[in-house]
């Protein structure tokens, strides 16, 4: 492999293991840059990136990392311009400007959390899941103008089990996707990389995997059991699904929902009604039943959905909207 140095790109925890495979690697990392420094929280103290958390404890990153709050500032484009890179490397960070991702001489790569070209967007892992596929992967590529759209270099395929949720899924792509970045790397800086331009499929459908936001995270209980299913586990355990809790008598309120299983009963109700069998909480879907197991009252703790129930003084009926 050619001796050659690149700047990495991230923020958050997934980004974290990336950068730690390289470096452990041998690849010579010349400075990471990451997310500036955010107030956080109630008290709203200054809160540092995963990333930045990882590098400050590595000496020899620890004096390389560089926070623009502007990626188009020439005091930033100077600094990356000294490290002497030749690739830069983007793994969870913002949307890069031509004006960085053309300037390094082998080009400007990225790690995504889907086989490219399926699900484009800011939130494959959750979309995947949601949508109750069974393989999803991480795809490596060159940046260009449209987002998660430039030239193929190399993948990796992961499972989603039945009863995996969007975390699960994360964890297990997030050490996959590192060993597949440092394998592309080795890749470029060899001269052996292969690119390929992404094609849509002949015979199948490219489902979007945008931003999560309060209106695609609504559940709607009146889709299929299976599909309320996958839709509170796509979201767990961030941002979750959630929905208004009516008890037919206070005024509604909000909670998430964060663990269901779909549940074989012959029993109907009008979509959206919750029953109690015994230590179960069923909620009708639009072909049958999920059980609620763990739910989250708006102002309160993460709690066992019969336990919740049993603590009702209300007489219902009881449901979801």
């Amino acid at each position: 492999m050619s001796s050659a140095r690149v700047v990495f790109m991230g923020t958050p925890p997934f980004a974290v293991a990336s950068l730690e495979a390289l470096l452990k690697a041998g690849i010579d990392v010349a400075a990471v840059v990451t997310a500036p420094d955010r107030p956080s929280g109630r008290g709203q103290q200054l809160r540092m990136s995963a990333v930045k958390e990882y590098a400050l404890a590595h000496p020899e990153l620890k004096h390389h990392i560089l926070q623009p709050e502007k990626l188009k500032d020439p005091d930033f484009h100077r600094q990356l311009d000294a490290t002497g890179a030749r690739l830069y490397v983007v793994v969870a960070f913002r949307m890069l400007p031509e004006l960085v991702w053309k300037r390094p001489e082998l080009g400007t790569i990225n790690l995504h959390g889907s086989l490219l070209p399926d699900y484009r967007g800011a939130a494959p892992i959750n979309w995947a899941v949601m949508n109750g596929e069974r393989l999803t992967g991480a795809t490596t590529f060159f940046l260009r103008h449209e987002i998660d759209s430039g030239d193929l270099i190399d993948r990796c395929e992961v499972p989603i089990r039945a009863g995996d949720s969007a975390g699960d899924v994360h964890d297990r792509l997030m050490e996959e996707g590192a060993q597949l970045l440092v394998r592309t790397v080795r890749s470029i800086l060899d001269g052996t990389a292969q690119r390929r331009p992404q094609k849509a499929p002949s015979n199948g459908t490219l489902h979007h995997a945008p931003k999560l936001t309060p209106e695609n995270c609504h559940l709607d209980a009146g889709r299929s059991a299976q599909h309320v299913h996958d839709h509170v586990r796509g979201l767990s355990p961030a941002p979750g699904a959630w929905a208004f809790f009516h008890d037919g008598g206070s005024p509604p309120t909000h909670f998430k929902l964060w663990r269901t299983s779909v549940h074989d009963t012959r029993r109907t109700e009008p979509v959206g009604v919750m029953t109690c069998e015994g230590d179960r909480v069923l909620l009708q879907c639009g072909d049958g039943h999920v059980q609620l197991m763990e739910l989250q009252p708006e102002g309160k703790r993460r709690m066992d959905a019969a336990a919740f129930f049993r603590g009702l003084r209300g007489d219902g009926p009881f449901r979801l909207a």
